[in-house]
């Protein structure tokens, strides 16, 4: 039985464990932020293609360190335009509830909040803002964890909940990122 179980994690972790940045390169929109890998798709994109997306993010990062998740939205934006995506044609929203929330916070409030640290997060969030992505912060959220709009970083607004911000984006067309 436990042998079973620690092959198990074994096989789950894998992926995690045989991931590289060997290969990948600078995106064309964001060249510092979200590298991408070349690949020879068997899926083409249609010309005129357009995506709206719409990230769930709960996971807070490790204190002084970029969020796995923000990044990944700056990857979705980055490899769409390396495959001829017009820029304008990839929108997206990243909605922040939960743990979080800390990721969106102003560096004097993050790092009362965090033993000092930095926010890892901060610069990538600028960056994802003036390349066009939205960033909306649970409003219940910030309610239960004491944060004001005053709190949070430049360019990040606030939602009713992260409930009803996904509802009006799926309302305007926008498919909910499953990871």
């Amino acid at each position: 039985m436990i042998r079973a179980a620690v092959l198990s994690l074994m096989l789950l972790s894998a992926p995690v464990l045989a991931q590289s940045r060997e290969g990948f390169v600078a995106g064309p929109v964001l060249p510092d932020v979200g590298p991408i890998a070349p690949v020879d798709s068997d899926l083409p994109l249609p010309k005129g293609t357009k995506f709206k997306i719409d990230f769930d993010i709960a996971a807070k990062a490790t204190p002084g360190t970029l969020s796995r998740q923000i990044e990944t939205a700056a990857r979705t934006l980055n490899m769409h335009v390396a495959a001829g995506v017009p820029k304008e044609n990839v929108q997206i929203v990243l909605i922040f509830h939960g743990p979080s929330a800390a990721d969106l916070l102003k560096p004097e409030v993050y790092a009362a909040r965090n033993d000092g640290k930095a926010n890892g997060s901060m610069e990538a969030i600028r960056k994802l803002i003036g390349a066009g992505v939205e960033f909306y912060l649970c409003g219940q959220t910030a309610a239960g964890q004491k944060i004001t709009k005053a709190d949070l970083l430049p360019g990040v607004k606030m939602s009713l909940s992260a409930i009803t911000a996904h509802a009006v984006y799926q309302q305007r067309g926008y498919t909910l990122n499953p990871f």
